[in-house]
């Protein structure tokens, strides 16, 4: 197995491409070109220091190095899920949503595909745990981001309709059927999208890595299935834990919407 080893001037000569966005940009005064080269600039440092980190974590092979970068990744990803909400909970539940759901998410499965379709000695080798958990965790992200918006904007929106129902005498479970039911279809919608354009209409990330690194075409296909399982149980796993908790949240004892534990945008 062999690959093209990439140099800096390759990289550069990729980058040099950001051009067209930021000539765009600049044409039809879009104010997009400082966040482009702020977004690229981060995107470099993070990637190389992430690099660095991977290294380092390869080599020491170390349960509470891989436990603490596992813990690390979660915390920023569930801060990632709830930092552009426009509707947040306030206090605790403003962070503590998404990490528990994303907790949910990435962890249970991640420990599964461990322990059963990978066969790594040991079996928290961070060579599999660090970029199957990061997979897994940037995709469930995306789903229960989307589905926690469209719950609480069809819950701040809806809310004339809900108290009407509760009125009527329907627990806030029945009453909050519709917003519940459009929030897992918006945040399970990318990873059905995702499937079912695999190989068809774009060859998926992990795939095209390998094949690049030399892989054989068949056996990339077969991680490349795995991995799109292990995402679609981890984002349904996110989406169902974060809309429960949401749902939990946003009534109290007495059955009544409290859409006064958000912040609602002006």
């Amino acid at each position: 197995m062999s690959y093209d080893s990439l140099n800096y001037w390759d990289i550069a000569l990729a980058a040099s491409l950001l051009c067209i966005n930021a000539g765009l940009s600049i044409y039809y005064k879009l104010g997009t070109a400082k966040r482009l080269v702020i977004a690229a600039i981060r995107m470099v440092v993070q990637l190389t220091l992430v690099g660095l980190v991977l290294k380092a974590l390869f080599t020491a092979m170390s349960p509470w190095l891989t436990l603490l970068a596992a813990v690390v990744m979660i915390g920023f990803a569930g801060r990632e899920a709830m930092a552009r909400q426009d509707r947040t909970f306030i206090g605790f539940w403003g962070y503590g949503l998404g990490t528990i759901s994303m907790l949910m998410a990435a962890g249970i499965v991640t420990v599964f595909a461990l322990s059963t379709q990978f066969h790594a000695d040991p079996w928290y080798d961070p060579r599999y745990a660090i970029p199957i958990l990061g997979m897994i965790l940037g995709n469930a992200m995306t789903g229960v981001s989307l589905a926690l918006d469209r719950l609480l904007s069809d819950a701040d929106s809806g809310r004339a309709k809900i108290e009407a129902r509760l009125a009527l005498g329907h627990t806030f479970w029945d009453a909050m059927q519709g917003p519940l039911r459009s929030a897992m279809r918006a945040g399970l919608i990318p990873t059905v999208n995702g499937m079912a354009a695999a190989g068809v209409v774009s060859l998926p990330g992990m795939m095209t890595g390998q094949i690049l690194a030399g892989v054989d075409p068949v056996e990339a296909v077969k991680y490349q299935l795995l991995i799109m399982f292990l995402i679609a149980g981890g984002t349904a796993l996110g989406v169902f834990c974060s809309v429960m908790i949401a749902l939990k949240c946003l009534t109290d004892s007495r059955q009544r919407i409290r859409l006064d534990r958000l912040y609602l945008p002006h």
